[in-house]
């Protein structure tokens, strides 16, 4: 099938189908993360107006959607020109010209958007890099993708008592005032290891973005207080089933080195495990040693590596 047969359009709205056909795109070709069509959804209904963001699906002639693309620009960066694009072809597809076609349109898009930089995230599989080679992007950093057979492994257990003034609770206990999580997501995000730095200062944005995303599960994100303050949390999202994935572990720096997000991801871990689900994902930045290290000890072993690409489009398609 040559390239011409792929159509590329945008993701119907509120489409079931579509959505649905997302899902089996991404859980075939990166099965390390989290999709749920109530995602895929909420993604594109809550994106910001500043982002442009585009949710592209490349259809066969007859069609079948066999590629899906996420693009945007980094609106919350704090360097302007940023941007992103993270393009997935269902394995059983590959070289049919989707993959192109796919990184064509987002391209275009985000360079008539005034992008500088656009970023993509590549599984590091040697077709892929050279994939994205091929197309002028160039490796930057890498991220390692890990899982735990939740089922079977030895959790370590909670302490019988915690540090004086340490509570742990779920963050539905703030369902009513989510503002403290939103300051702790916000001062951990600001340190995390990035190409693209990111700052959170938006409170009803990120209500609107993360707080009431359906696949953030409230019961199992694990908070962990001293003296009534948050002080580290390890959030969870799910697929409702039996997938968990832990999307943030961070603690706010008056409290590091306390071993507080360990606790918290532990309190998390144990809740997931009672409530049936039985395979934990999670990612860290590779450089990020105290977090990797942290994963380890609780069993977790690195099953895939992606690595981030970049390319400069500045003036392209304009």
């Amino acid at each position: 099938m040559t390239l011409h047969a792929v159509h590329v359009r945008d993701l119907r709205p509120h489409d079931p189908a579509d959505a649905e056909a997302v899902v089996r795109v991404r859980d075939a070709a990166l099965p390390f993360m989290i999709t749920t069509v109530g995602g895929v959804a909420f993604a594109l209904d809550s994106a910001h107006p500043d982002a442009r963001y585009r949710l592209l699906l490349a259809e066969t002639a007859d069609g079948q959607v066999i590629g899906t693309a996420q693009v945007g620009l980094a609106h919350d960066s704090p360097q302007p020109g940023q941007s992103y694009v993270n393009a997935y072809v269902h394995p059983a597809a590959r070289t049919r010209g989707a993959g192109t076609a796919l990184l064509r349109a987002a391209e275009e898009h985000l360079a008539a958007h005034g992008a500088v930089d656009v970023y993509a995230w590549v599984l590091d599989e040697p077709a892929n890099r050279a994939f994205a080679e091929r197309h002028g992007y160039r490796p930057s950093r890498s991220s390692k993708f890990q899982r735990l057979d939740l089922a079977e492994a030895a959790l370590p257990p909670l302490p019988h008592e915690l540090p004086p003034g340490v509570e742990l609770r779920p963050a539905s206990a703030f369902a009513a005032d989510p503002r403290p999580l939103f300051e702790a997501d916000a001062e951990a995000t600001a340190d995390e290891p990035s190409d693209v730095p990111a700052s959170l200062d938006d409170y009803q944005r990120w209500l609107d973005g993360v707080w009431h995303d359906p696949t953030l599960d409230h019961e199992l994100t694990s908070v962990a207080l001293v003296d009534g303050v948050v002080a580290a949390f390890s959030a969870a999202r799910t697929d409702g089933r039996t997938r968990y994935l832990s999307a943030m572990t961070g603690t706010r720096r008056a409290f590091r080195g306390r071993g507080l997000a360990k606790l918290a991801k532990t309190d998390s871990l144990h809740r997931a495990r009672a409530a049936g689900y039985t395979e934990a994902f999670t990612g860290n930045d590779a450089g990020n040693g105290p977090m990797l290290a942290i994963n380890a000890w609780f069993g977790y072993e690195i099953c895939a590596t992606e690595t981030r690409f970049t390319k400069r489009i500045e003036g392209a398609a304009r």
